[in-house]
């Protein structure tokens, strides 16, 4: 019998397109912030940011860059670390520019 061609993992023609997709995907999830990190440098305010949130996505995130590791999956590995360095960028944007309520003490 004649073992199969296909490699699993491995890029070949059957999984061209799947490839193309999950990679344009990946650019579009891991530059999602990218206009509100414009906006709060831009305005120099960030007081609607949930900053909870941005660490709960940047656990996820963390663990989809570990996904890809033990996958040896490139495009995960770099569009998520990619989306991680976004987040952090948010972050401390968002704590640099937090303005202080009115009527609230130091």
């Amino acid at each position: 019998m004649e073992q199969s061609s296909k490699t699993p993992g491995r890029l070949n023609h059957s999984t061209l397109k799947p490839e193309i997709i999950g990679i344009i995907a990946g650019i579009f999830t891991s530059t999602s912030l990218l206009p509100q990190l414009i906006k709060i440098i831009k305005e120099k305010k960030a007081n609607a940011i949930s900053l909870g949130m941005l660490f709960v996505l940047m656990t996820g995130i963390a663990l989809w860059i570990y996904y890809g590791i033990l996958k040896k999956d490139l495009p995960i590995i770099y569009t998520n670390a990619f989306s991680l360095l976004l987040n952090i960028a948010v972050v401390v944007f968002s704590i640099k520019y937090k303005q202080k309520e009115p009527g609230k003490g130091e």
